[in-house]
């Protein structure tokens, strides 16, 4: 005689598809000559992720990178809190130049890093950060040329030959080919966010 066994379906929790889902991101671009797979690399692994992105700029309107990608602009980077965002990306570029001495860009970084966010720059743009006093006594790559790796010397900072350098919350990046690594590991950082929070929520009696 045989035994009948019922089928019981057991659905464990999937590992949610959308780790970000509760981030949002900043990007900053130059109006013209952005340099586009800096630019589009990272925010396709960003929103695949879940997370949301906004565009800011010095000009309203379509902005142009070097091989001809148009953007839509969200918002003036006179006009950003960083307190709204979890993550701020300065773009690299020839066009990105427009931010190394720009007061605006510089608030912005500063207000980032003292709100303790995730701040990255990839290609020249690590210059951005070097002036705004971010980087100082911290390791950081660029886009390297006697200018630009003379400017991190200047601000105390020691430069690394490698194509994506993380020093804390901030991500450096040396150009396009490192497009990949540099969102991944600004990825890497805000869901160490994630586990920090969800950690400290545990260990409150908080729940989600």
């Amino acid at each position: 005689m045989g035994y009948f066994f019922p089928l019981v379906l057991i659905f464990l929790p999937l590992k949610t598809e959308k780790p970000l889902i509760n981030k949002t991101l900043l990007f900053v671009i130059a109006h013209k000559d952005f340099k586009d797979e800096e630019y589009q690399v990272p925010r396709n692994i960003f929103e695949r992720l879940g997370a949301k992105v906004t565009v800011a700029s010095s000009d309203t309107g379509i902005a142009v990178g070097t091989r001809g990608l148009k953007v839509k602009i969200d918002t003036l980077i006179s006009q950003i809190d960083t307190f709204d965002f979890d993550g701020l990306v300065f773009v690299g570029g020839m066009g990105a130049k427009e931010y190394w001495d720009s007061e605006v860009a510089h608030r912005i970084a500063k207000s980032a890093a003292r709100n303790g966010k995730v701040i990255a720059a990839i290609c020249i743009a690590p210059v951005i950060l070097a002036r705004a006093g971010v980087l100082r006594w911290k390791e950081a790559t660029v886009w390297a040329s006697p200018k630009t790796k003379h400017i991190l010397k200047q601000e105390k900072i020691e430069y690394i030959p490698r194509p994506v350098v993380v020093s804390e919350k901030i991500v450096t990046a040396n150009g396009p080919i490192a497009a990949k690594q540099f969102g991944e590991e600004i990825v890497r950082l805000l869901l160490k966010e994630n586990e920090s929070s969800n950690t400290e929520s545990k260990g409150s009696g908080v729940q989600n």
